[in-house]
């Protein structure tokens, strides 16, 4: 079990980012969550194994179609605590 933190910054409010993390976080069998900050950036939290994760990279990266993803800051550490399932926090 591995987790990153991902501060996701760019055009990613008011475009169903969260939605779209959540959903690929879910088919992966991903835990974490994921939140909009007031900086209007999103954080990521999700754990789940390397593989999995580097795959959820992809798809953070790209974003949903209304979205512009302009950068991504990953940090891989260790996890931090146990999450039953991947939720959207408001």
């Amino acid at each position: 079990m591995e987790e990153i933190l991902c501060i996701v910054s760019g055009k990613v409010q008011g475009v169903f980012y969260r939605d779209f993390i959540a959903s690929h976080a879910r088919d992966l069998a991903l835990t974490g969550y994921v939140r909009n900050m007031s900086d209007s950036s999103v954080e990521i939290v999700a754990q789940g194994s390397r593989a999995d994760l580097e795959k959820f990279l992809e798809h953070a990266r790209r974003g949903p179609f209304l979205a512009r993803v302009s950068n991504i800051e990953v940090e891989w550490q260790e996890p931090t605590g146990p999450y039953k399932a991947f939720e959207v926090v408001f």
